[in-house]
């Protein structure tokens, strides 16, 4: 429970002005899909291209927040939901410094990334699913995670023993399995210039 004697502090250092001086809108780049499907790739991918243009980023992947600010946390329901909602608070803070914010989870359940979701303004979340077969993720385990998941060594396994939750209007769909790296960051770049995300940067390139 939040104590009642917390009061947030508002800076006089808004996100208005740190956008201004990034040159660039910040936002949350939510990707998911199952295991193996393509997230911390694409978002590596996308957030090397965003550098590129000068942009400023961060991506909170899933296995590197396990090893730290989540590292308390197992693989049950409640911990998975408590891993992205701890997530989605710090991928807050950094839309507040006017960051481009990228997270590559699974999180499998719908109304976790819509918590997160609710956290911000309309157009601050974009959720990007990472579309791909079951068969095709397991063809790339190279953890050996979904073997280890079908002989029962691993319980609680997104898309063997727990499930996967599609999103049901993500604002980008990425066909991992369809298409390779280049083109599924160009559709990610595309997207947020379509929103005017990268206009300042575009504008200066």
């Amino acid at each position: 429970m939040k104590s009642a004697n917390v009061v947030w502090h508002h800076a006089t250092v808004t996100r208005a002005r740190r956008e201004a001086q990034n040159g660039h809108r910040g936002v949350i780049l939510w990707f998911t899909g199952l295991s193996g499907a393509g997230k911390s790739t694409l978002a590596h991918a996308v957030e090397e291209r965003l550098y590129q243009l000068g942009c400023h980023t961060f991506v909170l992947d899933g296995d590197n927040v396990r090893h730290g600010l989540c590292a308390d946390l197992g693989f049950s329901d409640a911990a998975r939901k408590e891993n992205i909602r701890r997530i989605g608070e710090a991928a807050k803070l950094f839309l507040e410094a006017g960051v481009i914010s990228l997270t590559a989870f699974i999180s499998p359940f719908r109304s976790d990334r819509e918590r997160v979701r609710s956290l911000v303004p309309h157009g601050d979340f974009l959720e990007i699913y990472c579309r791909c077969p079951i068969t095709v993720c397991e063809t790339r385990d190279v953890k050996g995670l979904y073997k280890r998941a079908r002989a029962g060594e691993i319980k609680d396994f997104t898309g063997i023993s727990s499930p996967y939750e599609e999103p049901e209007a993500p604002e980008l769909t990425v066909d991992t399995d369809q298409f390779d790296l280049d083109r599924c960051v160009d559709a990610v770049i595309a997207m947020l210039r379509e929103r005017g995300i990268l206009a300042e940067v575009d504008a200066q390139t």
